[in-house]
């Protein structure tokens, strides 16, 4: 971010330690001029993770004084208050946050760690969100085990000491929150691309983490985006820094304007003492590369709805098909064009995609559209219906990308591609708000034909994505696969030593026999003869030939016995969800694979340009 010189602050925030073990910030908000009847808010969510989460409930002991006195403070709503107060002289507000959430979207505090995004620690001043603001963060003093504590953010320093500590400036409220603070222990280095000086956090690594090859991969992966979408320009930020904390167990990512707060499984993070890569290293890489692309896609080039945040409800678009889905179009392909993986890797990683849409019966019931408006009610909500009734806007966006991206290909013989699209889209809206009337504008303007009638059925339908004539024109051939026993259910199960029923998916044979979400399957009864059954693939094994069982399920305490029709063990055919009569495509498999037909057409496609 440009320098700037420090004027006195409207609006100055104070962020300290009251308790590690308590998982306490505390705040103190100083207003320089207030309003006769200060009215003061914290956000309901944060932008990029689209679900009201009501982050005042971790708001405690509020306050607040002016010239060593005390002001009433009355509570508005949910995540309003008024301060009455004189407007001739500063206005000072203290509270305490808790912190004990360790994803990326809230705040953190505990004796390895800190972490907070100012949407869950800064109270906005309604009036003044417009004004430039200070944020002074406060090194833990005569606190064990913080003697070594670093911090880092992507706000502009104004006076740090050496370990990161002290006074930052944002041009505005939206600015100050849109930069997540780490605070802690964390291994650190920092890389240069595009002319850009980009940083790396780590928290949480164990040992053997390799900082050398993550840094390298990392810093392929952020010149490739840079030139995707700049040539041999800049990018639209001074510095970018990435945060990322390795947990036992954990995986997610939320974009920022110049910055990125990852969570990463610690078995994922690259070794020094193993001489390749674990599975999980090319998941990490395609997160880092996903949230990276989204300080073009969502950050600056946005929905027109998000011109202005407003913090205190939903904000609606249909358009995260887009911004999120060909997001996740990009996120593998740029790795495979950074050379971090190969042909078939991302072949691997399309087919986890595709199986992800095929594989879930509400493509049939909700649009890619819908599915963007209803972010908040629905995705992050998940539950034993999902698979029945929506769609994620991630998985099917990156298909209507990958769609669009090979029409517009096999049309022009390579010559256009939807990078051209991306690119065109930047300069025509200047890297701002956007609208869907722009991407069909677009896509006119570079194809020279109209793509309405491909919009209206892959986005503003349900009728299913032409996959295979289109891979099959760029050498790749989609091929129906037996699918497990499971999908050939209609089920979602967990198999402990038990088969617990997760889901049961909409028109399958489990739902047919009245299986249920919560069901313990304990075992079938096959010609008069009863058998355990601890895993699905045990059912080929003790029913044989016989299609119709008799299942032995317990559900709320009682023991149900159920009429259950098996596949035909002679045929490999799924037993598909009964298709919607508003899908206009044939049906497709929903297990299938990719393989390479002509290596030369996958090159084409896939190489870098």
């Amino acid at each position: 971010m440009p320098a700037r010189h420090h004027p006195a602050s409207a609006v100055h925030y104070r962020v300290e330690i009251a308790d590690l073990h308590a998982h306490l910030f505390r705040v103190t908000l100083t207003v320089a001029a207030p309003q006769p009847l200060q009215a003061l808010s914290l956000p309901v969510w944060i932008p990029g993770s689209y679900l009201v989460r009501e982050f005042s409930k971790n708001l405690q002991s509020l306050r607040a004084q002016q010239g060593g006195m005390s002001v009433p403070v009355l509570q508005h709503d949910k995540q309003r208050w008024h301060v009455a107060c004189d407007s001739t002289q500063p206005l000072e507000v203290q509270y305490e946050v808790y912190a004990n959430d360790p994803s990326v979207r809230t705040a953190s505090l505990d004796a390895t760690r800190g972490f907070f995004n100012g949407t869950s620690l800064c109270l906005a001043v309604e009036g003044q969100i417009d004004q430039p603001c200070t944020l002074d963060i406060v090194a833990p003093e005569n606190i064990a085990n913080t003697a070594d504590w670093h911090c880092a953010t992507g706000l502009f320093s104004l006076n740090i000491d050496a370990s990161g500590f002290g006074l930052y400036q944002a041009a505005d409220y939206d600015e100050l929150v849109d930069c997540p603070v780490e605070m802690g222990s964390f291994w650190s280095a920092s890389f240069h691309a595009g002319g850009v000086a980009h940083r790396f956090v780590v928290s949480g690594a164990a040992p053997s983490f390799d900082g050398k090859r993550l840094l390298a991969d990392a810093r392929k992966i952020c010149q490739t985006a840079i030139a995707f979408w700049h040539g041999k320009g800049r990018p639209p930020f001074k510095n970018y820094l990435f945060l990322l904390n390795a947990v036992h167990d954990g995986y997610g990512g939320l974009e920022h304007h110049n910055s990125t707060a990852l969570i990463c499984a610690r078995s994922d993070l690259p070794r020094s003492n193993a001489p390749h890569t674990n599975d999980g290293y090319p998941t990490l890489l395609g997160l880092i590369s996903h949230e990276y692309f989204h300080a073009w896609n969502v950050k600056r080039l946005r929905p027109s709805e998000f011109r202005h945040y407003d913090y205190t409800q939903e904000n609606y678009t249909e358009l995260l098909w887009f911004f999120e889905g060909f997001t996740s179009y990009y996120d593998d392909l740029l790795l495979r064009r950074a050379g971090l993986i190969d042909d078939a890797a991302y072949l691997k990683l399309l087919t986890k995609a595709a199986h992800q849409v095929l594989q879930a019966p509400g493509r049939h019931v909700q649009t890619v559209a819908q599915a963007s408006f209803d972010a908040w009610v629905k995705f992050y909500r998940v539950d034993e219906n999902t698979a029945n009734a929506t769609i994620s806007y991630y998985t099917k966006g990156a298909l209507v990308a990958l769609c669009l991206d090979l029409t517009l290909r096999r049309e022009s013989n390579n010559n256009h591609t939807l990078d051209d699209v991306m690119r065109a889209l930047w300069q025509r809206c200047q890297g701002g708000p956007m609208a869907e009337s722009d991407v069909r504008a677009v896509l006119q303007e570079v194809s020279g034909r109209s793509f309405d009638a491909e919009i209206d059925a892959w986005v503003h339908s349900t009728a299913e994505l032409p996959l295979a004539e289109l891979l099959a024109a760029h050498g790749v051939t989609l091929q129906a696969e037996a699918p497990q026993p499971a999908q050939r259910l209609g089920l979602r199960v967990t198999e402990n030593h038990a088969v617990q029923i997760k889901a049961v998916l909409r028109g399958g044979l489990a739902e047919r026999a009245g299986m249920a979400a919560g069901d313990e399957w304990l075992g079938i009864e096959v010609e008069g003869q009863g058998w355990r059954l601890q895993k699905l693939e045990q059912l080929a094994l003790l029913a044989g030939n016989t299609t119709p069982v008799t299942a032995l399920v317990a559900r709320d305490g009682r023991l149900l016995r159920l009429p259950l029709q098996l596949p035909n063990p002679a045929t490999s055919a799924t037993s598909r969800p009964r298709k919607s009569r508003t899908s206009a495509a044939a049906p497709v498999s929903d297990t299938v694979s990719l393989c390479i037909t002509d290596a030369a057409a996958v090159q084409r496609w896939l190489a870098a340009p």
